[in-house]
């Protein structure tokens, strides 16, 4: 009883290009901890100089993603290691690891991750307005820019990005057709998208193993840097929660946590920009506020009971980033 007791107990999770997630590979560390379960956190990068694999309990050096070696070094790492939860961080990672869900799964490792449509939806952008305003949300008007220098009326300014980006690179405001003209040919993938005024939020969203939506979690996206929040707000409002919700239920995707990006305007409408299928970069605040989402993981991935509430988290929570140190030279690098 004791020894089936211990087996349980024990869970390995392996968390890809963990790059800089200290404070989220801490959170599952913690919940391990709450649960009394013995884990032990695994991670992968293409550099030792990675902050978070310094603090991993076993460290991988791996091919970087789009090596045809990728999949089979993850896949060698979870049968050493009897992996049982795989835990993508980036948005490079996650179309080649849903495509190959199956095999980690005859492993007895579950990916974090959506299905691969629904990863081609979030990291179009295109696809991303068609998804909205086919489903009746409302978007920011996203159009080519050869399009916007041949359309008579078109309001200005507009924002240049491209239509696979992530993390707010190559973000241009172009105010009229002459920057724009200039300016395209500059950003590789280029769309031409509304400027939205209002108030930025990125939502946190649980969708546990049986695809659904379990807690939303609005955070007010106070100050920006490097495409990452570094001052954000938890705002607990009912419409944005209701509206994500149905949002992320007809996407489909999950399980895990997703973010969605929206902004509430002045007239109190709410348009949606951006959804990123993973953990967000922001998701600290919405864990520290009460939405354990490591805990309600590893619970399920245990098959224990689970307690969560769509609202039971802490309103008004602001969090207020800074700079901190890793010291490198310790960590056990395979």
């Amino acid at each position: 009883m004791t020894k089936s007791r211990a087996a349980i107990n024990k869970v390995s999770i392996l968390f890809t290009c963990i790059g800089r997630r200290v404070s989220l590979l801490n959170s599952f560390r913690k919940a391990g901890r709450q649960l009394k379960i013995d884990l032990l956190l695994l991670g992968t990068d293409t550099t030792k100089l990675s902050s978070a694999l310094q603090l991993c309990d076993k460290g991988f050096l791996v091919k970087p993603i789009t090596h045809p070696d990728y999949i089979r070094q993850l896949l060698t790492i979870v049968k050493i290691n009897k992996v049982k939860l795989l835990v993508p961080t980036i948005d490079t990672d996650l179309l080649v690891l849903a495509k190959n869900k199956p095999k980690f799964a005859k492993l007895g490792c579950l990916v974090l991750v959506s299905e691969p449509s629904v990863i081609k939806i979030c990291q179009d952008k295109r696809k991303t307005h068609q998804f909205l305003v086919t489903n009746g949300f409302d978007a920011p008007e996203t159009i080519s820019p050869r399009t916007a220098l041949t359309r008579k009326k078109i309001s200005w300014p507009r924002l240049l990005k491209p239509w696979d980006g992530a993390a707010g690179k190559n973000m241009i405001v172009v105010n009229n057709k002459k920057e724009l003209a200039v300016l395209a040919h500059r950003i590789p993938n280029a769309i031409c998208q509304e400027l939205v005024k209002g108030t930025e939020y990125t939502c946190d969203v649980y969708v546990d193993l049986g695809m659904k939506v379990r807690c939303i979690v609005p955070r007010k996206r106070i100050e920006i840097r490097a495409g990452e929040v570094s001052k954000g707000q938890v705002v607990k409002n009912k419409k944005i929660m209701n509206r994500v919700a149905e949002l992320a239920g007809m996407l489909k995707a999950g399980p895990g946590v997703i973010t969605v990006q929206c902004f509430l305007q002045q007239n109190r409408t709410i348009k949606f920009s951006e959804i990123n299928p993973r953990f967000g970069g922001g998701v600290p605040l919405a864990i520290k506020a009460g939405a354990n989402f490591p805990k309600w993981i590893l619970q399920e991935l245990l098959g224990k009971r689970t307690n969560i509430r769509f609202n039971d988290f802490q309103d008004n929570l602001i969090m207020l980033r800074y700079d901190s140190e890793v010291w490198a030279g310790s960590a056990t690098l395979q």
